[in-house]
């Protein structure tokens, strides 16, 4: 069956797979970027931080170990096969934190709220689509490109940091992988105080084969397709501009990885809310709120872009590469939220 299929029609299949296993994960097992720093900063709870951090580790572990054998070819992503740009992804990664916290959602976050019933997310997620492509193609397009321009990568060494690693000391790549990958793995699942249940530890296993199997179904079909396919895992902005596109002119766009991503998270969402029991249509009953939320969206659009991927797509899926960027990034993704929860929670007042 799948012989008939050409290289886009598989990699949107992998991508609505593994979109499934983290719809599920989200509503079943409250993975979330946003909840995840807040419940550290105001709720005194590590275990959704530390549920990411297991996933992170699992991921990293799994995508060096099958790129070492030849299942994943990383360098052919878009994170090791173009150069760095520190700019990019510190203003990306501010912008996108600190959206998110003024959405109340990360891409991935709302579009699970809305595979639940949230009709807010609909236009959260939206919002937050068209000015992805406001960035991507549209008026912002040029300024982008001449501030922020894509340059492919001029040397034979990766931006990884376990080439890194490997050239400062003497490790095998996929070693100093495995080890990093590690730390986290330890970080996720020792903590005297707070152990995790297994439930947490469970959903953190399905995330991170949702990563990996982005990767390894992408590196096997760019082998195998005639047309041209990205190596790739999950990311959540672009995408949703590319699925509201392809709503719309379907006839002249071709599916692909992401769009089968978004349409993945949402079944699973909508499916794994009905297995719990939370299913409902919700609204938004404050126009203010409403107001602040879409602004949020808007700048997680914008962020995204520039720093070439959400709070999944480098704080996972280019973490799990070990890209430059994934660290830098994340940390101003988690830096911006702190900023935007701080404003939403205490407020910023003027000193006396």
């Amino acid at each position: 069956m799948f012989s008939t299929l050409g290289g886009n029609e598989l990699s949107t299949l992998v991508g609505l797979g593994g979109g499934i296993l983290l719809g599920l994960a989200a509503r079943m097992g409250r993975f979330c970027t946003l909840g995840a720093i807040e419940d550290a900063a105001y709720g005194g709870s590590q275990i959704r931080i530390r549920m990411w951090a297991l996933a992170l580790g699992l991921s990293i572990i799994g995508v060096h170990l099958f790129n070492h054998y030849g299942l994943i070819n990383l360098s052919e992503s878009l994170y090791l096969s173009t150069e760095v740009n520190l700019y990019s992804a510190i203003l990306g990664g501010l912008l996108f934190g600190y959206g998110m916290a003024i959405c109340g959602n990360c891409g991935y976050g709302a579009l699970a709220r809305l595979g639940g019933g949230d009709l807010r997310s609909f236009v959260l997620v939206l919002v937050m689509g068209v000015s992805a492509y406001f960035t991507i193609s549209g008026p912002l397009a040029k300024l982008r490109v001449t501030l922020f321009p894509i340059i492919p990568l001029e040397t034979s060494t990766p931006p990884s940091i376990s080439y890194l690693g490997s050239q400062t000391f003497g490790i095998n790549p996929t070693i100093f992988g495995l080890i990093i990958g590690g730390v986290f793995l330890v970080y996720g699942l020792y903590n005297h105080k707070n152990q995790m249940k297994f439930t947490s530890i469970f959903w953190s296993i399905i995330v991170s084969v949702a990563i990996v199997v982005g990767w390894l179904g992408t590196s096997w079909i760019a082998r195998s397709a005639y047309e041209p396919i990205a190596v790739q895992s999950f990311t959540f902005v672009a995408p949703v501009g590319e699925t509201i596109l392809y709503a719309m002119y379907g006839s002249a766009i071709s599916m692909k990885f992401g769009i089968g991503a978004v349409i993945g998270v949402l079944t699973g969402a909508f499916f794994g809310s009905l297995i719990k029991g939370h299913f409902r249509w919700e609204a938004c009953e404050d126009p203010r709120e409403l107001k602040r939320q879409i602004l949020g969206a808007s700048i997680m659009g914008i962020g995204a872009v520039l720093s070439l991927g959400c709070s999944v797509g480098q704080g996972l899926t280019a973490f799990s590469a070990l890209s430059y960027s994934a660290p830098l990034t994340l940390s101003c993704i988690y830096l911006g939220a702190r900023i935007g929860l701080f404003q939403l929670i205490e407020g910023f007042h003027p000193a006396e």
